[in-house]
């Protein structure tokens, strides 16, 4: 790959590989902190907005279908573009794109923290999917073309410690800012983090591209597929509080299938598609990844409702709720050496059946708290089983699936797979929000009912059903109808909650069924299908 380097000691020389003269030696932190901090601020944002959806809630007054559309607008974009980030990175310049989604990023940042109303929050949170689509994929494409070889994987064992790190702190220091200041705050943030990358960017980061790279963009195929997953998610999200039957509902889901199908027609005719279909001729790379879709589907989903559970009815403060799964990374970070040597010992299929299994138990122990218990009684075991599980999964997946396909479609296939764990949690949030609503919705009306709250008073509680457990008590209830009237709410809650965790659990254990019949038996880490 030839690369026009721009660093302050290479005057715009043409060279083949890396500078490493001491000058740009000098630059090699500033690129990996740069790289780092940017790679973060995409991270957190796609996390922490589960910590702020009870603030959200009670200053906009809105539904879960609202709080639903500030994670899926961002998370949207954010998948059906990443593919299309990175090769825009390769074919016009990766620092040039990975600074204009930085860019990007910041300024609707800024537009999430002004936000008025809804509206403009989900909007803004649009934007901000496209600007980390750009910037994302840049990340590691940088390092590996501004890195000399013997240097390279250093770097990105460095990138990816700290962006464990960083996006395991942004939850809880999200939850400190609605605590100490507000919501607004935790968007805020990016704009000094954005300037500091686009200084050092500037500065310091060489510039690099695929001289080679002369197909057009796919840009039908990133349309298609933005088109198609809107439709679902737009009418699973609207079903929670339309209804199954409503015509809208109805006409969404049906167009978001209809271009979901027209999207693989139209890549499997395109020269330079955003996902070769003929990837999936592998059974191991069709099973892998239908594995990825099912268990990120569990853990996006499931995981939604977390927060809003201990914060909403366990009565949890926001810097307590975004300290909950703390457990769960360091386990998953502190194991996955050990768990990256299980294929060499093993082969993949073992690993990628036991470690759904116990995904699977972490899930369903999520069930079992009710209303009160100490946080290390109650959601610390599962916490830890299922960031066990996830940690014997997640490096024998990400091998399995690289080792599915010829070389020279890994760095496609590690896209692909990348993109469907993205996917995954889109489509999850809007389905796990409507069995929630389902649940919840049933439970609510033969609470309300068994608690004897006054005809009045359970239709403005029942008017009210699609805000979960932000529902608003009416006024002038004497106190000992409230509190039953908040019992019912909340075990209503309690249910619904139980419901997704139970079904995050249930696709856990389809995806280590399909990954187990998928791989072959006894397929060591340096085989390949070919």
């Amino acid at each position: 790959m030839v690369a026009i380097l721009k660093s302050p000691c290479d005057e715009g020389v043409i060279r083949s590989a890396p500078c490493t003269a001491p000058c740009a030696k000098k630059s090699a932190p500033w690129i990996l902190a740069a790289t780092v901090v940017a790679s973060s601020m995409a991270f957190i944002d796609g996390t922490v907005a589960n910590v702020i959806l009870p603030a959200l809630q009670k200053d906009f007054g809105v539904g879960i279908g609202g709080a639903q559309w500030v994670i899926e607008a961002y998370a949207l974009l954010l998948a059906a573009l990443i593919l299309v980030g990175g090769a825009a990175g390769d074919r016009y310049g990766r620092r040039r794109i990975f600074l204009a989604g930085v860019v990007l990023f910041a300024l609707t940042s800024a537009g999430c923290g002004l936000a008025r109303n809804l509206h403009e929050l989900i909007l803004a949170r649009a934007f901000q999917g496209i600007g980390a689509a750009l910037m994302v994929p840049g990340s590691l494409s940088i390092i590996g073309a501004s890195f000399p070889e013997r240097e390279r994987g250093k770097a990105i064992g460095l990138w990816s410690g700290a962006t464990a790190v960083t996006t395991t702190l942004g939850p809880l220091l999200g939850g400190w800012l609605i605590d100490h200041f507000s919501w607004r705050a935790a968007f805020f943030l990016n704009i000094p983090l954005a300037i500091f990358v686009v200084a050092a960017g500037l500065r310091h980061m060489p510039e690099s591209r695929n001289w080679k790279a002369k197909d057009a963009l796919d840009w039908l195929g990133a349309s298609i597929a933005t088109l198609g997953l809107l439709g679902i998610v737009f009418g699973l999200i609207e079903s929670s509080g339309k209804g199954w039957r409503d015509p809208s509902v109805l006409a969404s889901l049906a167009a978001g299938f209809i271009f979901l199908a027209a999207f693989f027609v139209a890549e499997a005719k395109l020269k330079a598609p955003m996902v070769p279909l003929e990837l999936f001729r592998s059974k191991t790379f069709l099973g892998t990844n239908l594995l990825t879709l099912l268990l990120y589907s569990a853990l996006g989903g499931g995981l939604f409702f977390l927060p809003l559970d201990m914060i909403q009815i366990q009565n949890y403060s926001a810097t307590e709720a975004g300290a909950a799964l703390l457990p769960f990374i360091f386990i998953t970070a502190a194991l996955s050496r050990w768990a990256g040597g299980l294929p060499d010992r093993y082969g993949a299929r073992i690993p990628l059946l036991i470690g759904p299994i116990i995904a699977a138990a972490g899930f369903a122990s999520f069930a079992l708290p009710s209303r009160s218990g100490s946080y290390w009684l109650t959601f610390f075991p599962a916490v830890v089983v299922l960031g066990f599980g996830m940690a014997v999964t997640i490096a024998p997946l990400t091998t399995a699936v690289l080792n599915s396909v010829p070389d020279a479609y890994e760095g496609t296939a590690s896209g692909v797979n990348n993109a469907a764990s993205r996917i995954a949690a889109v489509l999850a949030i809007a389905l796990f929000g409507a069995i929630f609503a389902l649940v919840f919705d049933d439970r609510l009306t033969s609470n309300l009912q068994e608690a004897n709250i006054p005809a009045d008073a359970r239709g403005m509680i029942e008017m009210q059903r699609t805000k979960l457990g932000a529902i608003e008590i009416p006024a002038g209830l004497d106190a000992a109808v409230k509190t039953a009237a908040q019992n019912a709410i909340a075990s209503s809650f309690v249910s619904g909650f139980r419901a997704v965790m139970i079904v995050s659990a249930l696709m856990a254990l389809l995806g280590g069924v399909i990954a187990f019949l998928s791989i072959a038996p006894g397929a060591r880490q340096n085989e390949k299908n070919r």
